[in-house]
């Protein structure tokens, strides 16, 4: 066996699954077909779940110092800093629980750096061509050799590979809208920003783009000055001359997702498993997310701490997750598309994002706080949730926070009793109360008589 885990894609999200199996004592060995990391801008920032989780990790400084630019750029580019339902720019964020903008070149830095300190080999320039999988291994082609594990993830993208060789399916709906943009120079006047019969036209700040109804076949490749002239003619009925476009994208909103996310011992995660509009900024999070919750299980299972079934639990757990997401990004395309019935309804909308309940609502919806995994025993909030880095009271009067023992990728009780199990970190606490943390920071216990039962569910 040449790994423990083959992991295709050495984007965010491949990054993250390898350092979270290195964590857990396995060996991961990630394929990626680029020769070099990709330097486009594509995502700006992670919510607040995917923050967290890297904070976990001691990722939190460089998190920080990346938020400080981010921000900046945001707010020049937008015009506002805060965050956006269909691009309505009025979201509060809770400033308990934050993300973090952080270009996605920047933040696959980091997490390179992070895995490369674990000791994650990465192959670039090994581009997968076949793929075969058997009862008790995973063989793929990649860089001209034959590569073989017990287990393999495709983190590969929206138009990954493994997806397409291991036969998931991939249902969903096509592009509704189409998005180019870019930093861009004009020469001569150029029309208002705003919405328009045929779309919407978006300038300011250096940046420039056009949204308009998706096209029968979209180029690939970076915007050219006259693709961005002709597109902004037609949905403004005003030609302008275009000079120069840089730090292009270019973007639609189909949604689709993997019927499910484990097949055999294949894996999905990220757009791999799962592609909608950019809408909200979700989709790293997203991503991040499924990372984190299969790392931690597949290591186990690898060591022999935990039944396979087990890894049951990923697909039944971020599935779910992803049709959430891709509803509430389909809901911000009905409002962005053109036309005066739209523009009614998001009058409407903007007037009630401005009531604090709303506005709360909405923002939590980005932001995946409220998501509560279903457990297999009797459990009530907040078991199932994602736990904030909460501050901690020991019984003799010292303070520190929740993540900063969380670094080593094992379980956490908090408890004023003994620890339960040598595969779980126990803090004698005396604030807050009792809890049971997976290592995705999940809450697995909160009181009461089901502690048994959580430690065997996820530690065996």
């Amino acid at each position: 066996m040449d790994a423990d885990v083959l992991v295709v894609g050495a984007g965010p999200v491949g990054l993250c699954l390898a350092a979270e199996l290195a964590l857990g004592g396995v060996r991961a060995l990630v394929l990626e077909r680029l020769p070099e990391p990709s330097g486009e801008p594509k995502a700006r920032g992670i919510g607040v779940l995917a923050t967290e989780a890297l904070r976990r990790r001691g990722l939190g400084p460089q998190l920080d110092a990346a938020h400080e630019d981010g921000v900046r750029d945001f707010a020049r580019d937008h015009g506002s800093h805060l965050g956006h339902f269909a691009n309505i720019h009025k979201l509060v964020p809770d400033p308990g629980r934050r993300g973090t903008y952080i270009w996605q070149p920047q933040l696959e830095r980091l997490l390179a750096d992070h895995a490369g300190r674990l000791g994650v080999r990465v192959l670039r320039g090994h581009e997968v061509d076949a793929l075969e999988s058997t009862v008790d291994s995973v063989t793929v082609v990649a860089g001209g050799r034959r590569w073989r594990a017990p287990w393999l993830a495709g983190c590969d993208g929206g138009r990954s590979t493994v997806r397409k060789l291991a036969g998931f399916g991939f249902p969903g709906t096509p592009a509704l809208l189409r998005m180019i943009a870019g930093r861009v120079r004009f020469a001569g006047e150029v029309p208002a920003p705003g919405r328009y019969p045929r779309g919407t036209f978006l300038h300011g700040h250096g940046m420039a783009g056009v949204q308009e109804p998706a096209r029968d076949s979209e180029p690939e490749g970076p915007v050219t000055p006259g693709e961005l002239a002709e597109a902004i003619e037609r949905v403004t009925g005003r030609s302008v001359v275009v000079e120069e476009v840089s730090e292009s994208r270019r973007f639609g909103d189909q949604a689709r997702q993997a019927d499910t996310y484990r097949r055999g011992r294949v894996f999905l995660a990220g757009d791999a498993a799962h592609v909608h509009s950019p809408s909200g900024g979700q989709g790293l999070n997203l991503g991040l997310l499924d990372a984190v919750n299969l790392g931690w299980k597949l290591a186990a299972v690898i060591r022999g701490d935990v039944p396979e079934a087990l890894l049951d639990t990923y697909s039944r757990e971020r599935h779910p997750a992803g049709e959430a997401v891709l509803r509430n990004t389909r809901a911000q395309s009905a409002l962005l598309a053109p036309g005066p019935h739209v523009d009614a309804l998001r009058e409407i909308v903007a007037d009630l994002i401005d009531l604090p309940e709303v506005n709360r609502y909405f923002a939590d919806l980005l932001s995946g706080v409220n998501l509560r995994y279903p457990f297999p025993y009797p459990a009530a909030e907040p078991v199932g949730q994602h736990c904030a880095d909460l501050e901690l009271v020991g019984v003799d009067g010292a303070v520190s926070h929740l993540y900063e023992h969380m670094t080593t990728g094992r379980g956490l009780l908090l408890t004023p009793s003994a620890p339960v199990t040598d595969r779980v970190d126990a803090l004698d606490v005396t604030t807050p109360g009792p809890l049971l943390l997976r290592p995705d920071g999940v809450i697995a216990w909160a009181g009461g008589e089901a502690l048994d039962a959580a430690v065997k569910t996820w530690f065996g």
